[in-house]
């Protein structure tokens, strides 16, 4: 285990903190006994001590980690303005062992702190973790790394991508790089298209302050499906350490571009009206208290884009999240559809599809779609599903997030470059958009989309 370590959360009183961010934590230090870890709160709010470990032990028991709680029992908390350098300096100094930032505030917050951490004495080995999304576009992100470079080692920089944390994405690559079978068609030579779809039943949920300025294309392709298409289209690392890994990634997102380089004919958007989903009712997204319809916000966001390297030129992959969709829009994937065969003997009847290899992001399964000879005729083509249940994985996303932290592995973090380079990867999309060159389709809450779009 590494070193014992100080974990400050910054925002300990917001809804990230109790929500996700302490159950993690919780499960985390039940699953790993030995672990060693401080904990410390700070916030706007004027919480005691006392109100600050009720969170905590209220939190920790949402996962079943009460016995969990006495490892942390000592924990406390402060009242502090965390983009002042002297408040900032005190949390510093008052931590044990190594310290770890994790900035569980708004990303305007963060950056404020960011600069002030520039007049404060930052101990050797600190550890910042900054939730995305890392800047507003590829100049302030860029900028953000040069402020963030001046503080800390980029080893020591966790740009946190909650969807890198979940099992799914490391079984991925697992069933990619382990099965000679598999990595051997894993190549535009075989492969006609992928997909990286994650829709959400979910609508707004009280988030207009912030999702109402970035929308579907930022909140998600920008921020997550992105790093997802990387991992499924990177060249094999020679290992996975942090340095291997994130060197792959980075160079798929720098090779990534839109399709066709034409953000009108390649992306799609819309937003959802009043409808049902199961027994719950949704208000029209323009009607949703905070948003401003005028800025024609989307709660459903489509772009298709090309990876230009040897592998994958030619492959289209399309990348779309949504909000406020019923059961016929699937479930969260990652969909590799093969091309067909080359030649089918004459004589066959019945399904010829493609071979389509499916990840579903939770819960987390594997299934690969084959024709093969009916029962019955055994000329007559069937298709049947082949399915492997991948598990869980011991934690939760965010307490494989936070065990990397903890730990000093950025395996899992996404590297400065590849920040920029999402940005970069959708800004001719978002200019699109800002210009209304792509029209704002509509859809009723509960359905898989505009009908136009054919989902």
């Amino acid at each position: 285990m590494a070193a014992d370590t100080t974990l400050i959360i910054l925002g300990a009183s917001g809804d990230l903190t109790s929500r996700l961010l302490l159950p993690a934590l919780g499960q985390l230090l039940t699953r790993e006994p030995g672990r060693s870890v401080r904990l410390h709160g700070a916030g706007m709010e004027d919480w005691t001590d006392d109100h600050w470990r009720d969170t905590v032990r209220a939190s920790f028991a949402t996962m079943g980690a009460e016995e969990a709680f006495e490892k942390v029992a000592e924990t406390t908390y402060s009242q502090v303005d965390i983009t002042r350098a002297a408040d900032l300096q005190k949390l510093l100094d008052a931590a044990e062992g190594r310290p770890a930032l994790y900035f569980a505030v708004p990303p305007a917050v963060a950056e404020k702190a960011c600069v002030a951490l520039a007049d404060v004495t930052i101990p050797e080995g600190t550890v910042l973790a900054l939730e995305k999304p890392f800047g507003t576009d590829e100049a302030s992100a860029h900028a953000l790394n040069q402020q963030v470079a001046k503080l800390v080692p980029e080893d020591q920089v966790f740009r946190i991508d909650h969807f890198l944390g979940r099992s799914t994405v490391l079984n991925l690559l697992g069933v990619r790089f382990a099965n000679r079978l598999i990595e051997s068609v894993w190549s535009a030579d075989d492969i006609a298209s992928v997909t990286v779809d994650f829709p959400e039943k979910l609508g707004l949920e009280g988030r207009a302050g912030y999702y109402d300025r970035a929308g579907a294309l930022v909140d998600m392709i920008q921020s997550h499906l992105l790093q997802v298409m990387a991992f499924v289209t990177m060249e094999p690392p020679s290992s996975l350490d942090q340095l291997d890994l994130r060197d792959a990634t980075s160079a798929v997102l720098r090779a990534t571009h839109v399709w066709g380089d034409d953000p009108v004919k390649s992306s799609r958007r819309a937003r959802y009206t009043e409808g049902t989903i199961g027994d719950r009712h949704f208000t029209s997204y323009a009607d949703e208290p905070g948003v401003e319809a005028s800025r024609q916000t989307e709660t459903l966001a489509e772009m298709t884009v090309e990876v230009r390297t040897a592998r994958w030129e030619g492959v289209p992959i399309v990348l779309r999240s949504g909000k406020a969709l019923g059961p016929d829009a699937g479930d969260p994937a990652v969909t590799v559809t093969f091309k067909p065969v080359r030649h089918l003997p004459h004589g066959f009847i019945g399904e010829s599809d493609p071979t389509v290899m499916t990840f579903s992001l939770g819960p987390d399964t594997m299934s690969l779609g084959l024709n093969v000879n009916g029962a019955d005729d055994p000329l007559e083509l069937e298709r049947v599903t082949l399915g492997a249940d991948l598990g869980e994985g011991g934690l939760k996303a965010y307490g494989e997030v936070l065990s990397g932290i903890l730990d000093g592995d950025a395996m899992l973090a996404v590297r400065g470059d590849a920040a920029e380079q999402c940005w970069r990867i959708v800004q001719p999309v978002i200019d699109a958009w800002r210009a209304d060159e792509v029209p704002l389709d509509e859809y009723p809450a509960g359905t898989a989309g505009p009908a136009s779009w054919g989902l």
